[in-house]
């Protein structure tokens, strides 16, 4: 009876060290619980808050393109034709400068390009040198005129030739002066680079010019979207995805932008790179500069795609029980 209740309590306890083996290493080569298997499979509640809270990242709403406009020229302005809010189209007039010398000049200009008398005398004696040329060298070879005669002929009529560029050319130089003028009228207008919002009125009219901006204009359409990504996610974004955006504001739900570029340098100091999207602004609804979030695209195919939590290798086989040895 002692060695059969020997027998069934050995069954139930681990494998005693072997010859050489301490009494700790015994303990850890025994079969771990349930519960330990359990915790090393389950992932704590602070690791589960702290993937939701890496799924949202943060971004700033601003305009496309911000443009400080000002005059080439120092001058006096005359006229502003836009305000504040204001929307205006490319090549839009916005401001003009007092151009009253340069105007002038441009008259003055147009009326001499206009003038072309020397240039139809120009015509006119060339076509009367071409008529002297053919008669003179038909009387030639009828022996009416001699060769000196016909020669002069000839000269005269390469000398028309010649006078008739000369008045072309100086045409080509009074079109250039009135390019010229013009250009110099130009550069006392102000006009839009781009279509966009004035955002920023600098000056008044009857101020001084020189080398300070007149208006700030904003492209409002579409809005530019900047996010500071952190680098683990560095290809989680490709260039026309399509990304959510939620803009915190008051009544205004989640719209959707395109990535538009993707820094291919990461931060060394932050550890982040930068992605720009392309948010759509028809009617400008959402305001420039107002801050934004959105949920980080692919969050749980890169959950998905991370290395898998590994389970804990199966416990060894207990040795076979030995039986143990009465001392009865």
């Amino acid at each position: 009876m002692a060695l059969a209740a020997a027998l069934v309590l050995g069954s139930w306890l681990p494998a005693a060290p072997s010859h050489g083996q301490t009494a700790a290493e015994g303990a850890a080569s025994a079969p771990r619980t349930a519960a330990t298997v359990r915790g090393s499979l389950t992932p704590s509640a602070s690791a589960k808050r702290g993937r939701a809270a890496a799924q949202t990242v943060g971004c700033l709403m601003g305009p496309l393109r911000v443009a400080d406009l000002g005059a080439p020229t120092a001058g006096i302005v005359e006229k502003m034709s836009v305000d504040v809010g204001d929307m205006v189209s490319s090549g839009q007039v916005l401001v003009a400068l007092r151009s009253d010398v340069e105007t002038a000049g441009e008259r003055a200009a147009r009326t001499r390009l206009s003038v072309d008398a020397d240039l139809r005398a120009s015509e006119v004696k060339l076509d009367l040198a071409r008529l002297r040329g053919t008669r003179a060298a038909q009387l030639l070879a009828e022996g009416f005129i001699s060769p000196q005669a016909a020669e002069q002929a000839q000269a005269e009529l390469r000398v028309a030739e010649q006078q008739l560029e000369q008045s072309r050319g100086q045409r080509e130089v009074m079109a250039g002066d009135l390019g010229v003028v013009r250009a110099q009228v130009d550069q006392r207008t102000v006009r839009a680079p781009f279509s966009g919002t004035v955002v920023e009125r600098f000056r008044e009219v009857g101020e001084r010019v020189e080398d300070r901006p007149l208006l700030r204009l904003a492209q409002l359409d579409p809005l530019r979207v900047d996010l500071i990504v952190p680098a683990p996610r560095f290809g989680q974004y490709r260039v026309g995805d399509s990304v959510q955006v939620h803009p915190e504001i008051a009544g205004v739900g989640p719209v959707q932008a395109k990535v538009t570029h993707i820094d291919v340098v990461i931060d060394a100091a932050s550890n982040t790179f930068r992605v720009r999207l392309s948010l759509p602004n028809p009617g400008r609804k959402l305001p420039a500069g107002a801050r934004c979030s959105l949920e980080a695209p692919g969050a749980e195919a890169a959950e998905a795609g991370a290395l898998p939590m590994r389970s804990p290798a199966p416990a060894a086989a207990p040795p076979a029980l030995t039986p143990v040895q009465s001392r009865f």
